[in-house]
């Protein structure tokens, strides 16, 4: 640990901070609010550079990302201590039986934690620019699919309530095609007066080229007929069309620029030929490892402790003759989420993969089960790759699979799975079950 001058502990909010500093020369213990305003956050802060000369000050918060730890990451003579939520309130519910709680007290209480155990807590250290600016990205992107998730689901529902059709006749909900068939046509009522010759020009000016398709709606746009014919409830779902219409124009517009974005910081993170290399990564999970990754090396270890990081290694419990294994439930979901949804894809594109995938389906594992033990085994490589700083090579695994004998290596002769739907595979008979029986 470095030598410092003070420890502080903050209890954050919105509108407010209370901070509990203690002096180690003098021993003395002090509170004070500081207004969640940067010139606020700033006079503080170089308030305390000239109390203390400079020396280093250990600062412990439950947050790690928000705005007081943007405010306080430019100090470099701060050490950050982010406090997982959970670990406070146990300690919390430890000192204080009452469960009494309120800002002030929980000031000290975290400045009490940071004295305690300040040996055994790692000290923040911020990603380099690209990769924070990667992260930053990735997490927007991935509300605006919420937000796309929720606007389409919303639009499906109204169209079932009085125009059915459309949701055959446009594809995919979340598309361009969809929003320009429902400006021009959207109810069934103009719908049958569309032309058949300006249907397929629609379809071919939206590169639909499946000839059958294309005479298959304009079948069913010539047979159509409207479901309902109240016109209190046409109107009002016309009104609310068109109104989801655009808000879905301005989220597919942002979503693409937001993907230029991305490719475009991706294209400088010095380890992208890392994540380019892993099979099945794509444009979207590529960025999104590199952003969980980051590029400070000294973050974890082992393999190990990036995993249980992740959420990928599971718990073991053991009390007595009880002993349970689940998976780990307190972990960084979005994290999680990006490397499970890699081992998911990888599954098509990695032979090993699908065998190791469908050895765990033999044993009973259910999908999600079996990519998840998947993931954990993926983990692994990556994070020999990263420490190591060298690409994905799935010939230099295989051949190590083939050294150390593994149960695998019998497998890989088997054909890849199809791409529709990685549940329903079928089984590769008593060979892989037994096998599966061996493999750790």
């Amino acid at each position: 640990m470095e030598e410092v001058v003070a420890l502080i502990g903050i209890d954050w909010a919105d509108e407010s901070h209370e901070m509990c500093v203690y002096e180690m020369s003098s021993k003395r213990v002090e509170h004070e609010t500081v207004e969640q305003k940067a010139e606020a956050l700033h006079d503080w802060v170089n308030g305390l550079r000239k109390r203390f000369g400079g020396g280093k000050i250990a600062i412990a918060v439950e947050q790690s990302k928000g705005a007081l730890i943007y405010a306080l990451m430019r100090y470099d003579f701060l050490l950050l201590y982010p406090l997982n939520p959970k670990s406070l309130s146990s300690y919390r519910e430890a000192l204080r039986t009452s469960g009494a709680k309120d800002d002030p007290s929980d000031a000290e209480l975290i400045l009490h934690f940071l004295r305690a155990h300040r040996d055994r807590l790692r000290v923040w250290v911020p990603e380099d620019e690209v990769s924070r600016r990667l992260g930053m990205l990735v997490e927007f992107r991935r509300k605006l699919v919420a937000d796309l998730v929720r606007v389409t689901n919303r639009l499906g529902s109204l169209l079932k309530g009085y125009y059915p059709q459309a949701l055959e006749m446009m594809g995919e909900l979340d598309s361009r095609m969809a929003c320009d068939f429902l400006n021009k046509w959207p109810s069934v009522f103009e719908l049958k007066k569309a032309k058949a010759a300006r249907l397929r020009k629609f379809y071919a000016q939206h590169n639909c080229r499946s000839a059958e398709a294309i005479e298959r709606r304009i079948a069913l746009a010539q047979t159509a007929e409207p479901l309902t014919e109240d016109r209190a409830i046409i109107d009002a779902s016309l009104l609310m069309v068109r109104m989801l219409v655009r808000q879905l124009q301005e989220l597919l517009e942002s979503k693409r620029e937001i993907d230029v974005e991305i490719r475009k910081v991706f294209s400088l993170h010095p380890d992208g030929q890392i994540y380019e290399s892993l099979p099945g990564a794509g444009e979207v999970l590529e960025p999104r490892l590199a952003a969980a990754m980051g590029t400070n090396r000294n973050k974890y270890d082992t393999a190990l402790e990036m995993q249980q990081f992740v959420g990928t290694a599971p718990v073991t419990k053991k009390s007595g003759k009880s002993y349970r294994v689940h998976r780990r439930l307190a972990r960084p979901r979005f994290v999680m989420q990006t490397h499970v949804e890699f081992a998911a894809q990888s599954i098509v594109y990695s032979r090993w993969a699908a065998a190791y995938y469908q050895v765990q389906k033999d044993r009973g594992s259910g999908h999600y089960a079996a990519v998840r033990a998947l993931a954990y085994k993926w983990d692994r490589i990556l994070f020999r790759c990263w420490k190591d700083r060298k690409p994905y090579d799935e010939g230099k695994y295989l051949e190590v699979l083939k050294r150390r004998n593994s149960p695998l290596v019998k497998l890989l002769n088997l054909p890849k799975p199809p791409k529709s739907s990685h549940s329903s595979w079928t089984s590769a008979g008593d060979t892989i079950t037994e096998l599966g029986q061996k493999l750790c």
